[in-house]
């Protein structure tokens, strides 16, 4: 779960329900002038497990600025989403392909889409679904497979609590689980905003996605074969998928790799400049050139 900085939605930046075929989607968009627009520059942004739209409201302007039409959306039983009580209404196929209805209701032919964590499982889906949508794909702070480890095993936990204990019984575990680990608390009003949020996901949305953040199969031979290009790029200090997992894993795609220093597992949030940087000059390079950008990791 990303923590925002904070929640005011900066001047240029609009809240919008964003029709699809597959649903009607709450979103936040920002785009620049049209004479300030670079070619093929609609970006799609998808947040990751307990996320939402509001994960990246320190990178929209950043990426505006830079030329971009860009749009946060909340996913399928997210946040201000709602989503039915149907547990294969969350499988990793369905929700990829609300992202690719998300990307055609934009109404700007190929997008580069942009998945963070859990996101950018989601974003592999859709790829997978019909890469001729995509323009390219960046998988942020986001990995080859499921999570491994002591964080799987609290998840697997989470799975089984939700449905007896409710969704306000959970987090308050998850945030003393937090203290407990020395998570320093936010400012009052971030935390009433993420209690909100996290209470606001429909209940069998929360469950399955988080089986499925612990079980989602490793294909990344498949989507190295689809030959989209990709971009993986992390924080240093990530904590969920490793830096190392994530280079091996651009390795195998033959992707672009970038390591943002000073940021953990939500760069969007702790480094909003440079991650719009890096995403933008990736995109700009893509655009001078006709052939996938190639690995470049150290």
């Amino acid at each position: 779960m990303s923590t925002p900085r904070f929640l005011e939605i900066p001047n240029g930046v609009v809240t919008r329900r964003l029709v699809t075929t597959r649903g009607t989607f709450a979103a936040l968009e920002a785009v620049p002038p049209r004479g300030d627009r670079a070619p093929g520059s609609t970006v799609l942004l998808l947040p990751g497990w307990t996320g939402s739209k509001e994960d990246f409201l320190s990178l929209l302007l950043p990426l505006t600025l830079r030329g971009r039409r860009v749009v946060a959306v909340d996913q399928r039983g997210q946040f201000e989403t709602p989503g039915p009580d149907d547990p294969a209404a969350y499988r990793l196929e369905e929700l990829g392909l609300d992202a690719l209805a998300l990307a055609g209701a934009l109404d700007a032919g190929p997008v580069h889409l942009v998945g963070h964590s859990f996101g950018g499982l989601i974003a592999r889906a859709a790829v997978l679904a019909a890469p001729g949508a995509f323009t390219s794909l960046t998988l942020l702070g986001s990995g080859p497979s499921g999570l491994t480890g002591q964080r799987a095993g609290l998840l697997s936990l989470m799975v089984e609590a939700i449905p007896t204990q409710g969704l306000p019984a959970v987090y308050a575990a998850k945030r003393e689980l937090e203290r407990m680990e020395g998570v320093e608390d936010p400012p009052p009003a971030i935390e009433e905003f993420l209690a909100r949020r996290f209470r606001a996901n429909n209940p069998v949305s929360l469950t399955e996605i988080t089986r499925q953040l612990v079980n989602a199969p490793d294909l990344v031979a498949e989507l190295a074969s689809v030959g989209l290009p990709t971009h993986v790029a992390c924080g240093v200090d990530d904590d969920a998928w490793s830096p190392d997992d994530q280079r091996q894993m651009a390795a195998r795609l033959a992707a672009h790799f970038t390591l943002i220093p000073d940021a953990g597992h939500s760069p969007a949030v702790d480094q909003p400049d440079a991650t719009a940087a890096i995403l933008t000059d990736y995109w700009d390079a893509l655009a001078r050139s006709t052939q996938p950008v190639g690995n470049n990791a150290p």
